[in-house]
């Protein structure tokens, strides 16, 4: 009987403490955790624009203004109309190809495109990191993330809309790290994302 007391005196206190347990918040910046490997196709892409793969100036995230979101959303919406999606293996006979697009291309590219636009309108390299997702049905996906003082957006060739990252329906898994393009790293509370976006 003593024990029984017991139990249940540990079991409503374990149910008051989960009770007043916080849900899962949307954090508006990712988490990076250690490095990680490269994508293949990311890794022969630098073989043949190093210039575009190397260490960054160390920066704080882009402080926004309404002309740098405008700048930002034209150039989402414009490569997403002027890119005809297609897959690596319809364009070159092979997977895994990352190259600039000009007529078509897959995610990466449409990625890759964006960002290129975007350091060429004044924007960092450092706030600009190509990101690899799992769409809800567990295909791979890659998106750029912009790094702002207000959190990480996502620009995706699957929306014109420039998102808040816990506002997708992605898995987070991971991206280009900030302080260098050619090195990745793992994001530690992607799955968090993909928790909070569903409900």
């Amino acid at each position: 009987m003593q024990f029984k007391g017991v139990l249940l005196a540990i079991t409503a206190v374990f149910v008051m403490s989960a009770a007043a347990t916080p849900a899962l918040t949307k954090s508006q910046s990712m988490i990076t955790g250690s490095g990680t490997s490269q994508p293949i196709g990311h890794y022969q892409f630098c073989q043949s624009h190093r210039f575009e793969c190397g260490p960054n100036r160390n920066t704080l995230p882009v402080k926004m203004t309404a002309g740098k979101w405008a700048t930002v959303r034209s150039v989402n919406s414009s490569v997403n109309s002027s890119i005809t999606p297609m897959t690596d293996k319809e364009i070159y006979g092979r997977d895994e190809v990352w190259a600039y697009p000009t007529t078509a291309g897959d995610c990466e590219d449409f990625a890759l495109l964006k960002r290129k636009r975007l350091i060429q309108q004044g924007f960092s390299a450092a706030d600009l990191l190509i990101t690899v997702v799992r769409k809800p049905d567990g295909e791979g996906h890659a998106v750029l993330t912009l790094r702002t003082a207000e959190g990480d957006y996502v620009l995706d060739n699957l929306n014109n809309a420039v998102k808040p990252w816990s506002e997708t329906p992605y898995t987070f898994i991971k991206r280009q790290a900030s302080a260098n393009s050619g090195r990745w790293v793992t994001i530690q509370n992607g799955r968090d994302v993909l928790v909070g976006a569903l409900r």
